[in-house]
C-alpha cells in the first residue's frame, strides 16, 4: 500500500470502526441515495489525508459510512474528474482507499448524454461495457504496485454480469424504464459537438460521459466486481440535440434520481 493510501486509511480507521462491504460513488446531481443510508459516520474529504477535493457543483464532498437495509456501505458523496485538474491516479485514489477498508464490490452512478436514438431524457442505462481510449491518461499508467493487482488486468467482465442482470430484473419489477448499453468516457469538461456525438455513436457507444471508467478500471485491477448506472440527462442524437448547461443536467438528474435510487437500493438489499 502506498504511503498516501496508508495515511488516508489510518485516519479513517481512527474516526470510525465501521466495516463497509459495498463501495458507492454518487455522480453529478445524484446524491439522494445518501438519504437512504443510516449514517454511522460522515467524514469530509478535506479532513482525509491526501484526498482530493470535489470542485463540481452538486458534489458535496463527504465520505459516508452506514447501512442501506442493514447492508454496510461506504459512499462517496461526490467524485473527482480528470477535467478538474487531477491526475487519473488522484481520481481513483478513493477507490483504492475503499478497497483497503474492506469493500467487496463497487457501485458507480453518473449523469450522461444519450447517443442511442431509442433513449429519452430521464431513462436509466445500466452499463454493460465501456470505451476508454479517449481518456488521455489511463489510471494504471506509471510505476506498477503489485499489491493493487496485475499489471495488465483483463476487462472482459468489467461490469459484473450477475449484478447487471439482477438490476434489469429489478427495474422491470419496479416498472422503471432501463436500458443496457455501452458508455464512452471523454475528458471534458466541454460537451460534445454534433459531429463528435455522431462519431461516438458510430463507434458503438450508447451514452457519453466524463467519469466512471477510471474508477472501474482501478477497481477491476484490484479484483472488485463493478456495477455502473447512468441517468440520461441530455441527448446527442442527430435532430434532437439541444443546448445543454450544468443546471439543465442537474435538473433532469434530480427528477429521474428516485428511479435510480430505487434500483440501486433494491440491488444493494440483495447482497
Amino acid at each position: 500500500m502506498s504511503k498516501e493510501i496508508q495515511s488516508a486509511v489510518d485516519y479513517i480507521l481512527s474516526q470510525t470502526d465501521f466495516k463497509p462491504r459495498t463501495g458507492i460513488v454518487l455522480g453529478t446531481g445524484l446524491g439522494a441515495l445518501s438519504k437512504e443510508i443510516t449514517i454511522q459516520a460522515r467524514l469530509p474529504y478535506k479532513d482525509i489525508p491526501h484526498f482530493p477535493l470535489s470542485t463540481v457543483e452538486s458534489h458535496s464532498g463527504n465520505l459516508l459510512f452506514g447501512e442501506i437495509n442493514h447492508h454496510p456501505v461506504v459512499a462517496m458523496e461526490g467524485r473527482f474528474h480528470y477535467y478538474e485538474g487531477y491526475s487519473m491516479q488522484e481520481v481513483v485514489f478513493p477507490i483504492r482507499v475503499m478497497k483497503h477498508l474492506g469493500i467487496e464490490r463497487l457501485i458507480v452512478s453518473n449523469a450522461s448524454g444519450g447517443l442511442n436514438p431509442s433513449y429519452e431524457k430521464g431513462d436509466l442505462m445500466i452499463i454493460s461495457d465501456h470505451i476508454s481510449q479517449f481518456l488521455p491518461d489511463p489510471p494504471l499508467r506509471g510505476k506498477h504496485n503489485p499489491e493493487w493487482g496485475p499489471r495488465f488486468p483483463d476487462l472482459l467482465h468489467a461490469y459484473d454480469p450477475k449484478m447487471r442482470g439482477l438490476a434489469l430484473e429489478l427495474a422491470a419489477t419496479l416498472k422503471i424504464r432501463a436500458h443496457e448499453g455501452v458508455y464512452v468516457a471523454v475528458p471534458g469538461p466541454h460537451l460534445e459537438s454534433p459531429a463528435e456525438y455522431k462519431m461516438l455513436r458510430m463507434l458503438g457507444a450508447d451514452a457519453v460521459g466524463m467519469s466512471t471508467v477510471p474508477e472501474v478500471i482501478a477497481a477491476r485491477q484490484m479484483g472488485l466486481p463493478c456495477f455502473a448506472i447512468s441517468i440520461i440527462t441530455d441527448l446527442g442524437v442527430e435532430g434532437r440535440i439541444e443546448e445543454v448547461s450544468i443546471e439543465k443536467v442537474i435538473a433532469v438528474a434530480s427528477q429521474a434520481e428516485p428511479k435510480m435510487t430505487a434500483v440501486m437500493k433494491a440491488l444493494i438489499s440483495s447482497f
